[in-house]
């Protein structure tokens, strides 16, 4: 069954998919690539066009913009964001969107991959779209609904606001985020920008999802400098960081405390990237927990075994840096959990039951809450993120526009703060 919203949130996300804006964890730029900022233009103008105010590029490159409050409300100031940027693991230049209309409930394929299969054996959510609008892009790109989906639903969501006067709310704070996918989009100086008393990313997946739990994260970064000499010279003189780095790896436990070996609430140690040569080499890691303790144990886990792999060649030299990246917004929302029940109560309203898993990942919300914005993260309908098989329903984009449009409405109500 279409909605009102169905015609807009097609356009939008099929435009927006089609632009590049890769992230890239390499570049210390900011944004860390500048096509995020065609993104970030086209969404300043398309915010102007409809009539919102305020709208500016921080200095930090985040898109902001005010919903006026309507005449006589007077509420706390609710934040929506969603991020512009797409992630770095796959191909996401020159997407083609493409939309299966009143989809058949059969396999679906790609123009430009014929071998490939979206299907609702492998996948049995897709079944349960049968005769909704699937969008994919055309099988050698992710499709960018993460988060594209979650800015044409902040968009769509916007325009009907400033269209209908007669809806009230209160004052409405959007931003759209660089750097999501790199963990870098939110810095400190979002709280004071967006000057929000609390916020709702628009990240998540499965329609009725409300995520206040993230894992959280660091990094790691392994340097490894062996000695470099002409192979032909090499007996007794060479030391050769691949080598080192391939100890490093097969040192620690890849088979209990890898992605690919842990679901639920367990954590993990994951060698993101590996590049250099005989003479130095460098890893990316990523470190996950849900709790505090478990993720100092994965840091000093990987420090204790580059340690005992630079104890095996004295000649080498290795080190191991451990960075913050973001922290489980659980800490912080668990304490005040309204956010939290008006976006369960916004769900419930738009007719669907609300569910409150941790996320295996982070949002630029949990950065938001730690830094003193509570930000839960609220779903957009993305499926299959971060690859080729990446899909949306265009109507559960559209469930997510109404549980933004019913939080605009329950905040309304609420006594203005103190």
């Amino acid at each position: 069954m279409r909605t009102d919203f169905d015609a807009e949130l097609e356009d939008r996300l099929v435009r927006y998919a089609a632009i590049d804006s890769q992230s890239d964890s390499h570049s210390p730029t900011v944004p860390s690539t500048a096509i995020q900022l065609d993104m970030s233009h086209l969404l300043m103008d398309e915010l102007r066009a409809m009539g919102a105010s305020d709208v500016t590029l921080s200095a930090d490159s985040v898109v902001l913009a005010t919903l006026p409050a309507t005449a006589g409300v007077n509420a706390p100031v609710m934040g929506w964001l969603a991020h512009v940027d797409t992630a770095p693991q796959f191909n996401a230049s020159g997407v083609k969107p493409v939309v299966h209309r009143g989809y058949n409930g059969g396999d679906i394929t790609f123009a430009d991959a014929p071998d490939l299969r979206l299907s609702p054996a492998d996948y049995p959510y897709l079944a349960e779209k049968h005769g909704e609008d699937i969008i994919t892009a055309s099988g050698t790109t992710l499709l960018g609904a993460d988060d594209k989906a979650g800015v044409a639903v902040v968009m769509t969501a916007a325009r009907h606001l400033l269209e209908n006067p007669d809806i009230a709310h209160g004052t409405i704070r959007l931003a759209f985020v660089p750097d999501e996918e790199i963990g870098r989009g939110v810095t400190p100086n979002l709280p004071a920008d967006l000057a929000a008393d609390f916020a709702y990313t628009f990240d998540g997946s499965m329609p009725g999802d409300v995520e206040y739990e993230s894992f959280s994260a660091d990094a790691g970064v392994v340097k490894i400098t062996g000695v470099s000499i002409h192979p032909g010279w090499a007996k007794d003189e060479l030391v050769n960081a691949l080598h080192l780095g391939a100890k490093v790896l097969m040192t620690l436990p890849h088979v209990t405390m890898t992605p690919e070996t842990t679901e639920g609430r367990d954590g993990f140690i994951h060698a993101v990237s590996m590049t250099g040569s005989a003479a130095e080499v460098e890893i990316h890691f990523i470190l996950r927990d849900f709790e505090m303790a478990g993720l100092e144990a994965k840091g000093d886990l990987l420090r204790q075994v580059c340690e005992t792999v630079a104890a095996t060649e004295p000649r080498a030299q290795i080190t191991c840096d451990i960075t913050h990246q973001y922290r489980n917004m659980r800490y912080w929302l668990e304490k005040d959990m309204t956010p939290v029940d008006m976006a369960t109560a916004a769900v419930r309203k738009a007719g669907m039951e609300p569910v409150s898993g941790a996320i295996r990942g982070g949002t630029d919300g949990s950065r938001l809450t730690e830094f003193g914005t509570p930000c839960p993260n609220i779903f957009c309908g993305m499926q299959n993120v971060h690859g080729p098989l990446e899909w949306v329903s265009v109507q559960d984009m559209a469930r997510a526009t109404q549980v933004a449009l019913n939080l605009a409405a329950s905040v309304a109500e609420l006594d203005p703060p103190a």
